[in-house]
């Protein structure tokens, strides 16, 4: 078996993930993982899946077709992983009014130490006592055990004070 990453984006319509899956079916493949979700009156997601190695070329040309019908997708084939440092995962929540600049640091403060985001969700939401934006945040995060966590709190401590937002590390 192969495992492929495949991103794909469109313009949203009814039945894209049914095309998807159909297409992947078809080609003996396994869906395994996946995030998707509509974006600004966008498709986009990203998946997992495995299919015999036999049939990689060709799902990948017919997924590569489906651009025809207006889904766009890339495939990448999963290259076996690298022994990793151990880790510990830890999640960061966010809560503040939206401003440029937010994700960019609390990325910096993160690569800087080295951490890895796993995943990142963010939005944007109305405040409850006004109607001011405010911008919300969840990360899971993969923490090398090398990185001191009281070092992690006082990095986020710090951006969270010069950009006026809430941060609760657990």
């Amino acid at each position: 078996m192969t495992s492929l990453v495949l991103t794909v984006i469109a313009q949203d319509k009814p039945g894209l993930v049914e095309l998807l899956s159909e297409t992947i079916a078809n080609h003996k493949g396994n869906w395994q993982e996946s995030s998707m979700s509509r974006l600004a009156g966008q498709f986009a997601g990203i998946l997992i899946i495995e299919v015999p190695q036999g049939n990689s070329e060709a799902l990948t040309a017919a997924l590569n077709d489906l651009q025809s019908q207006g889904l766009n997708v890339n495939v990448q084939a999963s290259k076996d992983a690298a022994p990793e440092e151990t880790y510990q995962h830890v999640t960061i929540e966010l809560i503040g009014h939206d401003k440029p600049g937010i994700v960019r640091e609390i990325s910096h403060a993160l690569n800087s130490l080295k951490i890895n985001v796993e995943s990142l969700s963010t939005e944007l939401v109305s405040g409850s006592m006004s109607a001011e934006e405010l911008f919300k945040a969840e990360a899971s995060l993969r923490v090398p055990t090398s990185v001191e966590l009281d070092d992690l709190q006082n990095a986020l401590e710090d951006i969270a004070n010069d950009l006026m937002v809430d941060l609760n590390l657990n």
